[in-house]
């Protein structure tokens, strides 16, 4: 077993509907996921988390993700500009970002990738569903990848 499993991993989750929050709390718990997961509404919000600035200036407001789950449209600044803005950021583009919206559309699918994306799910129906996504997600990226070191650490 890996040893990086003994430490949990913060999930950062950008996402302005709070359905879809709950939802995914709710299902991280129902599949025992170790990981903490924190939440920001917005894409402004998500800048601002990765940046420690604001609200999120004071390390213990924003420790650094394992993995941030992004949805596309979002108000303020929308999932496309922020993925933009991290993979061109060096001290941030090695953070994994996952791609996990209601949108099915090629364009979408094309241009997050063309910006970076590491993976790309659109948004199941059911809650089972999302319970299995989120445990495949946790088993892939903190048990079967090798990820870089924080630099900040």
């Amino acid at each position: 077993m890996n040893q990086r499993k003994a430490m949990p991993i913060t999930i950062l989750m950008a996402d302005d509907d709070a359905d879809d929050r709950a939802l995914t709390r709710e299902a991280l718990e129902e599949g025992r996921l170790m990981n903490e997961i924190r939440f920001v509404e917005n894409g402004e919000e998500l800048v601002e988390y990765l940046k420690k600035q604001g609200k999120f200036a004071p390390p213990a407001e924003a420790p650094r993700p394992g993995l941030i789950l992004l949805d596309l449209n979002m108000p303020r600044k929308d999932g496309r500009a922020v993925l933009k803005e991290i993979k061109s950021d060096p001290d941030l583009r090695t953070i994994p970002v996952v791609v996990l919206t209601t949108s099915k559309a090629d364009e979408d699918v094309y241009r997050s990738y063309d910006l970076g994306v590491n993976s790309y799910i659109v948004k199941p129906v059911t809650f089972e569903a999302l319970v299995d996504i989120l445990q495949t997600l946790e088993k892939y990226w903190f048990e079967i990848v090798e990820l870089p070191p924080d630099r900040a650490a």
